[in-house]
Formats: C-alpha cells, sequence, structure tokens
C-alpha cells in the first residue's frame, strides 16, 4: 500500500496517536504498552497513525511494535504518518525566539526522520515536516515557511536520488490559515512554492478552539432560542463540523487560485471531553462527551463520503500536556481515557463487542459513566446565546 492508496480511503481510518500515560515525557511508553493501544485502534477500524516528532523515542517504539504486530500476525495492518519536528532558533530555551532564522535542532531532526523512514518502508508512508511550525499564533517556535520549504524540498531531492522510497509522500501539517485559508498575510511567495512543493495538503482545523476565539458559528441565534437544551448542541454541533467544511473550503479555493491542483487532507481536528477555562462552565460551554462524540461521528461521516483522511485528534488521552492542570483541555482529547474507558464516541462499539479481549494497562476497555447516559446528559451544557 502507497499514501496514495491509503489516504482518502475510508477503509484506512486515521488517528493522531502518542501513548504517553505519565505526567512528563520522561516516562517513555514501551513497546508493549504501545502494542495495546495499536490493537485497541486497530479493532475500530484504524489503519494510518500520526506521530508528531523523532526527537524522542516515542516514534521508533512505536514502529517497532508495529514490525512486531505484523510479524504475529500477516493481517495486521498499520502504517505511519511520520512527523519532523521543526522550531525557530531559542525555541523553547528561555531566550527570544527569532522567527526569521531556523533552529539548529531541524537538521538532526529530519535526518532521524529520513532513517527510519528507510528503515521502516513497508510502515511508513507519509513524512510530515513541522506540526502548525509555520502558524504564528504559535509564538513559541514557529517558522517562515521557506524553511519548511527547505526541508520539503530535500526529502524530494532524496527521493529522486533514490535515497528515500518513491512512492513517500511528503507534506507539512499546518493550521488551515497557514495553508492560505485565512489571513492574506500568509500569502506569500515562498507558500506557493510550498504547495506546488508537498505531494499534498494537511491542514488542521480547530472549531472547538474557536467557540472562544471566533464564536459567532457557536453561539446560539435567536431563532434557535426556544429549542431544548440538548436540540441547541445538536445543531451547535452541526455548525461546528460546517466551520469545519468552510475552513477546509478555504483553503481548497487558495489552492485552486494558485494553479494547484492536490489532495488535501485533514492532518488534525478534534474536541476535548473535560475543560476549565475558556471552554468549560464559565467559558463557551464547548466541553463534554456528548459534544464530542457528535463531532466525531460528523466529522467521521463527512471525510468518509468526501474522500478525505480525518487524522483526529487523538485516540487516548495525555496528561502531560497540561500537567500542572488536570482538567486542563488539552488533557482530554482523547476517544479514551487513560484507563482505558472508551469515551461516549466509541459507546456503540463497546456494545457491538469490537474491544472483547482488549486491555490497555490490564484494563478492560469499558463505557465512561459506566454506560449510563442519563449521567453523562447532566454534565452537558447548550452554547450561550448570541
Amino acid at each position: 500500500m502507497t499514501a496514495k492508496e491509503i489516504l482518502g480511503s475510508p477503509a484506512y481510518q486515521a488517528m493522531s496517536y502518542e501513548g504517553y500515560r505519565e505526567r512528563s515525557r520522561d516516562f517513555q511508553p514501551t513497546v508493549d504498552q504501545l502494542k495495546e493501544d495499536l490493537r485497541i485502534l486497530s479493532a475500530m477500524g484504524v489503519k494510518i497513525v500520526r506521530t508528531y516528532n523523532v526527537q524522542l523515542a516515542h516514534a521508533s517504539t512505536l514502529l517497532k511494535a508495529i514490525r512486531g504486530l505484523m510479524n504475529e500476525d500477516k493481517e495486521f495492518e498499520m502504517y505511519v504518518m511520520l512527523g519532523a519536528w521543526i522550531d525557530c532558533k531559542n525555541a523553547w530555551t528561555g531566550e527570544e525566539p527569532d522567527h526569521e532564522v531556523e533552529s539548529e535542532q531541524n537538521e538532526g531532526e529530519i535526518e532521524r526522520a529520513v532513517a527510519l523512514a528507510n528503515q521502516y518502508p513497508e510502515i511508513v508512508k507519509v513524512l510530515a515536516v513541522g506540526n502548525e511550525a509555520m502558524v504564528t499564533w504559535a509564538t513559541s517556535y514557529f517558522v517562515r515557511p521557506w524553511v519548511v520549504l527547505k526541508w520539503v524540498t530535500y526529502l524530494q531531492d532524496l527521493k529522486d536520488k533514490d535515497k528515500l522510497p518513491k512512492d513517500l509522500w511528503i507534506t507539512s501539517s499546518d493550521d488551515f490559515s497557514s495553508w492560505g485559508g485565512g489571513d492574506p498575510s500568509y500569502h506569500t511567495e515562498d507558500l506557493v512554492k510550498l504547495a506546488h512543493a508537498v505531494d499534498y495538503i494537511s491542514i488542521h482545523t480547530y472549531p472547538y478552539h474557536n467557540t472562544h476565539y471566533s464564536p459567532d458559528f457557536w453561539r446560539v441565534p435567536i431563532e434557535e432560542s426556544k429549542l431544548s437544551e440538548l436540540e441547541k448542541v445538536d445543531a451547535a454541533m452541526i455548525r461546528a463540523r460546517d466551520f469545519a467544511k468552510m475552513q477546509y473550503d478555504s483553503v481548497a479555493n487558495y489552492m485552486k487560485n494558485i494553479g494547484v491542483d492536490k489532495p488535501i487532507h485533514i492532518g488534525e481536528t478534534g474536541w476535548a471531553s473535560t475543560s476549565d477555562g475558556f471552554y468549560g462552565a464559565e467559558g463557551s460551554h464547548a466541553t463534554d462527551e456528548l459534544k464530542q462524540g457528535l463531532y466525531y461521528k460528523h466529522m467521521r461521516e463527512w471525510t468518509n463520503e468526501a474522500g478525505i483522511s480525518l487524522f483526529y485528534f487523538e485516540a487516548f488521552n495525555e496528561q502531560w500536556k497540561d500537567a500542572n492542570n488536570p482538567v486542563g483541555s488539552e488533557n482530554h482529547f482523547g476517544l479514551f481515557k487513560l484507563k482505558g474507558e472508551a469515551k461516549y464516541a466509541l459507546w456503540n462499539l463497546v456494545d457491538k463487542g469490537v474491544f472483547e479481549n482488549l486491555t490497555r494497562d490490564g484494563n478492560p476497555i469499558t463505557k465512561t459513566y459506566k454506560g449510563d447516559k442519563e449521567n453523562l446528559l447532566k454534565e452537558v451544557m447548550a452554547p450561550p446565546a448570541k
């Protein structure tokens, strides 16, 4: 199988995945832990997972785990979109980031990714240069498009010289705006060159975050004011899906305008199930398992029908992302909790017995709220009125 065959096929569901269990990435998951997770993902139809960096051991351990499962079971099928992290100079150092100069770490990151792609050609089907590396709200580390273009061009040259597999697809996974779908300030010559250089466009869209930052689509309009609370939620989640569609279409329109005719897939989107702050009870009311489940359902249905790959963010909760705030939204984007409880989005799969005999760290896959939807609904709040 090649990326061209996999991406856009509903038979190859995609997922963003990292298997971290602890509050620090100093504790790397083991091969056996990753195998547990991969069996769970495979059971739900996921056949391609996305990783984010090769600085840490996670990606290489994951590839080892996949190869091990493939050797144990010839029917097991799992592929990887391998991420290489890209930074600007002084990123994460405590010094002022210099967004006009790239980090000296980037070269080593690219070379590690190249080595893994060559070591596991039967598994690594996509190599992504950077994660939200060009969007200017990533103030800690963003770079200008010329940096990503430099490394995409380098990787394409390696393919031409038979130093990387010919059918390996190269992209960069970034916010819809940095792919030209938003602020015109991103419409630069280097971005046009980059769009022509990649094999496909990988965009991120987050209606969830926009319930705070661009909330017009989210708030209940006057004509829906007399609906029940749950009807208001149902209508809001359709609007959330349509908001993601709008951002996708904005990139598609920009690509058409600059003469780029390439596949556009969704490298990341998701919805948290727990949050304080901007997205919780004191904020946009966006966060609960019902809304997460509806968003997952609507997005899968749309993208499957449209032939768009959706790397849903994410498979399992990770508690290192906001280690000092257990109820911070970044810790709760998973479709599974840390101990393997399936959130509402996946209750139907539990009912079907999809996860029978599978475990996470020894815990069977059960439903959150013990499967009691009435208890779940007690935490659901409709969006605020306009």
